[in-house]
């Protein structure tokens, strides 16, 4: 009997041992439906007239039954934990996706002034960098933004906010037919505010606007026009290159610049360039009228501080953009209507730039430039 006592004692001491310890307690895999303490003894003791075999089966099949209970309430706890889990993570992924999203949208794919402020406000139109017809300062893009911006009923002013040194004549021509067309119709005044540098050909568009404002320090003026080029017949008759060219027309190459630039072909250009600058007088004329004060350097192609642009007549006043805001609408309110670039195109055209940069290459199509130098 006491054999059969001591292996039966032996389980239950075991069984305490494993339901009862501090450190299985807090374990998590613990943790599930208590087993109450009566039906343990009750297990435990067995049936009278039982064998010391039939208890040690009895106790044995109560074990396993306790086992299962809670390895079964482990399982449904874990399973519950794991569906929480699931759903904070689902919906951490939804907000995310969600906030990705409307950042894209914003920044990417809503055009602005689609949402345009109710209250009164300057209706932005950007022109920034060199303005050419395959960079983002183009005519058909800021013609875009002064038409949206124009229409803006809540819109006190259009404001071309320019920095750029000028560009392509036939694009800064564009833009200032468009504000002239603009301007006559008398609806709302159309303002340009010159940050760093308003030269060449952004002054010529600037010069149709009804206003000029232009910090003390802004440079301001260049009306002129240039071509630059090289000359390296020499250098390849140095190196033993033959250059070989094949034109319809005699002067269909007279710019190439492997080939000597005689007299004739020379004072011909001149007209041309000489022909575009006259252009360029009548346009900013037309644009500022009497109130350029007439000078002999006034055309010639010098730049000018704002400061002293202001006493040749070249802008109207000095100022900056919060400033001109608080005039028309009482605070510093603005909205940019310039269409956005498509996101592939703008890491396109910030590459070729860079590069052609390094490398000191022209990107203009055109010859001539309405640009400070």
């Amino acid at each position: 009997m006491s054999n059969d006592e001591g292996r039966f004692e032996s389980p239950r001491r075991r069984l305490d041992a494993q339901t009862d310890t501090p450190n299985d307690r807090e374990d998590r895999w613990a943790r599930g439906p208590e087993v109450k303490k009566g039906e343990r003894e009750e297990a435990l003791a067995g049936m009278p007239g039982d064998t010391g075999e039939t208890l040690r089966e009895r106790q044995r099949l109560a074990q396993i039954e306790m086992m299962d209970r809670w390895i079964g309430g482990v399982l449904t706890e874990q399973r519950r934990s794991r569906r929480w889990k699931l759903f904070f993570r689902l919906l951490m992924l939804a907000l995310v996706l969600a906030l990705v999203g409307y950042v894209f949208y914003r920044a990417f794919v809503a055009e602005p002034g689609s949402g345009a402020p109710a209250k009164r406000h300057l209706a932005l139109v950007e022109v920034h960098g060199v303005i050419a017809s395959d960079a983002p300062a183009n005519a058909e893009r800021i013609i875009a933004g002064l038409d949206r911006a124009w229409e803006a009923d809540s819109a006190a002013a259009v404001v071309l906010h320019i920095d750029s040194p000028g560009g392509s004549p036939v694009q800064s021509q564009r833009v200032y037919a468009e504000i002239m067309r603009l301007r006559e119709q008398g609806d709302k005044p159309i303002i340009a505010v010159i940050e760093d540098i308003g030269a060449s050909g952004a002054y010529y568009i600037a010069s149709a606007a009804d206003e000029i404002v232009a910090s003390p320090a802004s440079l301001v003026g260049s009306i002129g026009v240039i071509y630059a080029g090289f000359g390296f017949q020499e250098a390849i008759s140095d190196l033993g290159v033959e250059r070989r060219v094949m034109t319809a027309g005699e002067n269909k190459a007279f710019l190439d610049p492997f080939q000597p630039l005689n007299e004739e072909i020379a004072a011909f250009w001149q007209g041309v360039l000489n022909q575009t600058h006259e252009q360029f007088i009548n346009d900013v004329r037309a644009g500022r009228g009497d109130r350029l004060v007439e000078s002999d350097e006034l055309f010639s192609g010098l730049i000018w501080s704002g400061e002293q642009a202001i006493e040749l007549g070249l802008i109207d006043e000095l100022g900056n953009l919060e400033q001109v805001a608080r005039a028309q609408v009482d605070e510093a309110a603005w909205q940019d209507y310039t269409p956005r670039l498509d996101p592939f195109e703008r890491l396109t055209r910030r590459f070729t730039g860079a590069a052609a940069e390094l490398l000191g290459i022209e990107t203009t199509r055109s010859p001539l430039r309405f640009q400070a130098r």
